[in-house]
C-alpha cells in the first residue's frame, strides 16, 4: 500500500481520495467464500428415480373405465362411452361400490374377509387434457369410496412390459 502526501512543490496536504485497495481484497475474498459455499448449499437429496415400464392391465368386469378429455374452458368426462357430469359421476361411483359390496356378501364381508377386492377405476386421460381435469376426476371418485385409481397409458412403441 502507499500513501502519497504530495510532492512536486505542490502545498503538503493528504490526498482526499477513497484507498479502495482493502474493498477489493475483502470483495476477492468473499467471492472466494461464496464460490466454495454455493455448491455445498445446492445440494440434494439422492434418489433412485424409478425405471419406466408398463404392467400390461388386466382389467375386470367389475372395474369402472374412465375417459377424460377438456380444454381451458370445460372437462369431459365419459363413463364406458357416455358423458356425465361430475354430480353423476359421483352418484353412478357411489351406486357401483354399493351394488359390487352386495354381490360379494355385503359391508360385513368386507370388514372381515383381508381378499375382499373393491373394484378399481381406470382413468384414459388426454394427453391435451388440463390437469385440474384429471384431478377432478380423481378427487370425484375417492370421494365415491375408490380406494385404488390408476391411469391407462400407451407405452412406447417397441417397449417391452417388465425391462
Amino acid at each position: 500500500m502507499a500513501m502519497s502526501v504530495g510532492g512536486d512543490g505542490a502545498e503538503d496536504k493528504p490526498l482526499s481520495d477513497i484507498n479502495t485497495t482493502p474493498l477489493v481484497d475483502v470483495m476477492l475474498v468473499l467471492l472466494i467464500i461464496f464460490l466454495i459455499a454455493v455448491p455445498v448449499v445446492l445440494q440434494s437429496v439422492k434418489l433412485k428415480l424409478p425405471d419406466v415400464r408398463y404392467d400390461p392391465t388386466t382389467t375386470k368386469p367389475e372395474n369402472v373405465l374412465l375417459s377424460v378429455t377438456g380444454d381451458a374452458e370445460r372437462c369431459n368426462v365419459y363413463w364406458g362411452m357416455s358423458p356425465v357430469t361430475s354430480q353423476e359421476l359421483l352418484d353412478r361411483a357411489v351406486e357401483k361400490l354399493k351394488v359390487e359390496i352386495d354381490r360379494q356378501g355385503g359391508e360385513a364381508a368386507a370388514q372381515n374377509n383381508p381378499d375382499f377386492e373393491l373394484p378399481e377405476a381406470h382413468i384414459r386421460g388426454d394427453v391435451n387434457t388440463p390437469y385440474r381435469c384429471i384431478g377432478g376426476t380423481i378427487y370425484t371418485m375417492q370421494r365415491a369410496g375408490f380406494a385404488k385409481v390408476g391411469f391407462i397409458s400407451e407405452p412406447e412403441p417397441g417397449a417391452n412390459p417388465r425391462t
